[in-house]
C-alpha cells in the first residue's frame, strides 16, 4: 500500500477506516458477485440449451443462488472419524482467502478523494503487485490439497493430488505468460501496468492496450488462468465419474459450499486480472459526468464480456482426459511461452535500439516456429496401436 496517495500524509484514523471500509466493500462486492454469476451461468446455458434455468427464487430466479447458499448453510456439518480434523475444518478457508487477496491489486478506477484523503479504487497498491499475484495463485492449492489429505479417505486424496499436479504444471505457464506484459510494461506494479495502457480514442484498444503486443501471452493465459480455476474443460479435479466427487468429497453444508465459492471467485478474479494485464483495466472513453464513476463502468463491462466467454467454454466444451491436460501445458504451453518471452525481449530490444520492429519481430518470430517445430518433430509419439482401447 505504500504506494497509494492515501499514506502520503501519514496514518491517522481517517486513513484507517478508509482503508477498512474499502476491504469490507470489496469482499462485499466479490460475494454478490459470485452469487450473481452462478445466476448468469444457469441463465446463459439453459438459454444455449433451450431450457429455462432457475425462474421461481425472485425476478428471473436471481435469488436461487442466495437460496442455495441459505439451505446449505442450515444442511449438517459431518467430520469424518478419520480426518485430520484441525486440518479438515481450516481448509476451506485457505482455498478462498486467496481468491480475496489476489483481488485486492486489482486496479478497478482511477483516484478518488473520499474524507479529504486521495486514494485509489484498489485495496492496496504493491510495488510488487504481479509477484504477490503469483503467491497467492500458488498458496491457493493448499486448500485444495490439504482438503484432500485431511479426510482421511483414498478418493479425496486422490483428487487433491490431481489438482496439485494440475495447478503446478499451468502455474509455470501462467507465470512466463505475464513476463509478455512484464516486458512491455517494465513494472511490476498492477497501477503501472494499467497507466501504461491508456485511452486516446477506438484505436487505443489496438495501439496501447497490451493484449495486441502480448497476443500469444494472453491466449496462453486465458488457457492456464482456466486450468488453474479447475474450470471446464479443465475440472479433472472433481471429476465425479472417476473420483466420487473429488478432493471435497467428505465436506457436506456450507464447508462444501465454501469450495465452490472459493472456484467461482477465483473465475472472477482471474477475468479481473486478464482485463488489467491485457485489456486496459479501467481504461475507456473519458466522459466529464461523473468522471470516477465511469472507469468503474469500462472495467466491469470488460469484466462481463470475458465471464460470459467463461461461461460459453463451460457449455460448449467437453472434459479433457488428464494425460490430454498435463500434455497441453507441458508440450504446449510452456514450451510457446518460453519461445514468446524470448521474441518479446527481442522485439523490446529491438526498440529501444531504434531497429525495424515489423523485421526484428517477424525473424525473432520465424525462430520461434523453426525451434518449436524441431522440438516438437524431436518428441517421441506413440502410434494409435499402442494406446489402450479406451483411450483410442
Amino acid at each position: 500500500m505504500t504506494g497509494d496517495p492515501l499514506f502520503a500524509d501519514g496514518v491517522d484514523l481517517t486513513v484507517v477506516l478508509i482503508v477498512i471500509g474499502k476491504v469490507v466493500v470489496v469482499f462485499a462486492v466479490l460475494m454478490v458477485a459470485v452469487m450473481f454469476y452462478v445466476w448468469f451461468m444457469r441463465k446463459v446455458i439453459a438459454d444455449m440449451q433451450n431450457r429455462i434455468g432457475p425462474a421461481t427464487a425472485g425476478p428471473f430466479g436471481v435469488l436461487q443462488t442466495l437460496a442455495d447458499g441459505v439451505k446449505l448453510f442450515f444442511k449438517e456439518q459431518s467430520t469424518p472419524t478419520s480426518a485430520d480434523r484441525p486440518v479438515f475444518l481450516v481448509a476451506p478457508y485457505l482455498a478462498i482467502i486467496p481468491a480475496f487477496l489476489a483481488f485486492s491489486i486489482i486496479p478497478i478506477g482511477g483516484e478518488v478523494t473520499i474524507a479529504g484523503h486521495r486514494t485509489y479504487l484498489q485495496v492496496a497498491e504493491l510495488p510488487v503487485g504481479v509477484l504477490f499475484l503469483l503467491a497467492m495463485s500458488g498458496i491457493g492449492l493448499y486448500g485444495v490439497l490439504l482438503a484432500g489429505w485431511s479426510s482421511g479417505s483414498k478418493y479425496p486424496l486422490l483428487g487433491s493430488v490431481r489438482a496439485s499436479a494440475q495447478l503446478l504444471s499451468y502455474e509455470a505457464a501462467l507465470g512466463l505468460a505475464i513476463v509478455g506484459v512484464l516486458v512491455q510494461s517494465g513494472t511490476l506494479s498492477t497501477r503501472g501496468i494499467v497507466a501504461g495502457q491508456g485511452w486516446d480514442g477506438p484505436a487505443s484498444i489496438l495501439t496501447d492496450w497490451y493484449w495486441v503486443p502480448a497476443l500469444v501471452a494472453f491466449g496462453i493465459f486465458v488457457v492456464a488462468a482456466i486450468a488453474e480455476t479447475n474450470h471446464p474443460p479443465f475440472d479433472l479435479v472433481e471429476a465425479e465419474q472417476e473420483l466420487v466427487g473429488g478432493f471435497h468429497t467428505e465436506y457436506t453444508g456450507i464447508r462444501f459450499a465454501i469450495f465452490f465459492l472459493a472456484e467461482f471467485m477465483n473465475v472472477i478474479t482471474m477475468s479481473a486480472i486478464t482485463v488489467t494485464l491485457f485489456l486496459g483495466g479501467p481504461a475507456g472513453p473519458r466522459i466529464d459526468v461523473l468522471p470516477w464513476l465511469w472507469p468503474i463502468v469500462w472495467f466491469t463491462l470488460k469484466l462481463l464480456a470475458l465471464l460470459f466467454c467463461t461461461v460459453w467454454i463451460r457449455a460448449s466444451l467437453p472434459r479433457l482426459r488428464y494425460d490430454q491436460l498435463m500434455n497441453l501445458g507441458w508440450k504446449f504451453l510452456i514450451e510457446i511461452a518460453f519461445l514468446w518471452v524470448m521474441v518479446t525481449a527481442v522485439i523490446r530490444v529491438g526498440q529501444d535500439e531504434g531497429w525495424n520492429i515489423w523485421l526484428t519481430g517477424g525473424l525473432a518470430g520465424l525462430g520461434a516456429a523453426i525451434v518449436f517445430g524441431i522440438l516438437w518433430a524431436a518428441m517421441p509419439k506413440r502410434a494409435a496401436a499402442e494406446l489402450p482401447e479406451e483411450v483410442r
